[in-house]
């Protein structure tokens, strides 16, 4: 098996140039697959984190038709007490009452429709919250108020204004009151930056006419996002939340979830070419190596060599080239991926002209995307090379074999 090993290899050297470049189309798939997978890891990342942390959570519970609706007497009531129930279930690490109530704004005359979203300032300002980072003093207080940096751009609200605002309380009667800008606010979630105006959550209770009520709690889980359907499950079946809605993240968002699942088939697709590569290159190198030295393995046939080990050699001689190109594109590959995440793609530069950032599924991105790899997806590369290679050989190597050898021998 050595000296087979040995001839194989040795066989590879004959033509360098061909072979260079069957190794090259080899390693170039390869870094292609690893440079896609890897920005769609940091982007399914990214987009979870920000999607399960201020945006949705783990999971969500409401008043039933809340979310059809959007009314604001569709709230929930006896708030601390449920709060209570939910922070004490296995598996919360976090629950965040809001208020979500549509409100007419007034800067001077003109009017413009928004969002008063009502937060647990302290609560929100921890990690996954929706004030996360933000310094003590820029958070909102008594009827000091965020704008949404977009809902500020457009209607040129600045640091300082008063606002009127005009709503509906969840008794029916109208709601109004005056609210000072605090601050310009940019958050992940899209809404918030759009048409958002963020109070404390006990200012948006007074306003509103909601006491001991919100629109919504968003629970973190202490698990992973997978771990969300049972977390879902178990806060249903509390009796202190049976008359309410409680689903998980992936009914939450269900667009997300399927990007979630077809995402891989991206993977899928790029391996594809990682195959064809192979199959190309390592197809076109045996067909021709084989052709250029029938003289030689028809003396090897002639000298006792069988045909089971001439095919083996053949065989061998392709798995080592397609194993050396899907190496060096692995490593060519990770080397790129790795430098990509440690410095990072500027997300900016992927959204339009003069924008910031960019905008999908509800979601707002900025700063920097990290791409990066995991282990298992090397995994297909090298399996499939392997399949790729024993395929594209194996026609060649038979029929190599099935020569008579004074006839190759002559050739």
């Amino acid at each position: 098996m050595g000296s087979i090993v040995r001839i194989a290899w040795r066989n590879l050297g004959r033509n360098v140039r061909r072979t260079l470049l069957a190794l090259g189309a080899i390693a170039i798939a390869q870094i292609a697959v690893l440079l896609v997978v890897g920005l769609i890891n940091g982007w399914k990342v990214q987009m979870l984190t920000a999607l399960t942390g201020p945006f949705v959570g783990h999971a969500q519970i409401h008043a039933v038709g809340f979310r059809e609706e959007q009314a604001p007497d569709l709230a929930i009531d006896r708030l601390q007490e449920r709060l209570a129930v939910v922070r004490e279930t296995p598996g919360v690490a976090q629950a965040f009452p809001r208020i979500y109530a549509p409100a007419l704004v007034a800067r001077e005359v003109d009017g413009h429709a928004a969002i008063v979203v009502g937060l647990d300032v302290e609560r929100e300002s921890v990690p996954g919250g929706m004030l996360e980072g933000l310094p003590l003093e820029g958070r909102p207080h008594d009827r000091v108020a965020l704008v949404g940096s977009a809902l500020a751009l457009e209607t040129g609200i600045q640091v300082g204004d008063e606002l009127a605002v005009v709503g509906q309380g969840a008794d029916g009667s109208m709601a109004n009151d005056l609210l000072t800008v605090g601050g310009i606010l940019t958050t992940p979630v899209e809404l918030v930056n759009r048409a958002g105006i963020v109070i404390a959550l006990e200012s948006a209770q007074e306003i509103f006419v909601m006491p001991d009520m919100a629109s919504e709690i968003t629970v973190i889980g202490s698990g992973s996002i997978d771990d969300a359907p049972a977390l879902s499950a178990r806060l249903a079946a509390s009796p202190a939340l049976s008359d309410l809605e409680t689903l998980p993240w992936s009914e939450l968002a269900p667009e997300v979830a399927s990007f979630r699942q077809i995402s891989g088939m991206y993977g899928i697709v790029m391996m594809c070419i990682v195959f064809v590569a192979a199959a190309a290159g390592v197809a076109n190198t045996m067909l021709m190596a084989t052709f250029e030295r029938r003289r030689e393995l028809g003396m090897m046939l002639s000298v006792g060599i069988t045909p089971l080990r001439l095919v083996l050699m053949i065989v061998l001689e392709a798995l080592i080239l397609g194993l050396l190109g899907v190496l060096v594109g692995s490593a060519a590959g990770a080397a790129i991926v790795a430098y990509q995440g440690f410095v990072g793609i500027d997300l900016a530069s992927m959204g339009a002209e003069h924008s910031t950032s960019i905008s999908a599924f509800g979601l707002t991105f900025t700063g920097s995307l990290h791409p990066h790899l995991f282990a298992g997806d090397f995994v297909p590369g090298f399996v499939g090379v392997v399949v790729v290679s024993v395929a594209a050989s194996i026609w060649p190597a038979i029929s190599t074999a099935r020569l008579e050898p004074m006839e190759a021998m002559r050739s």
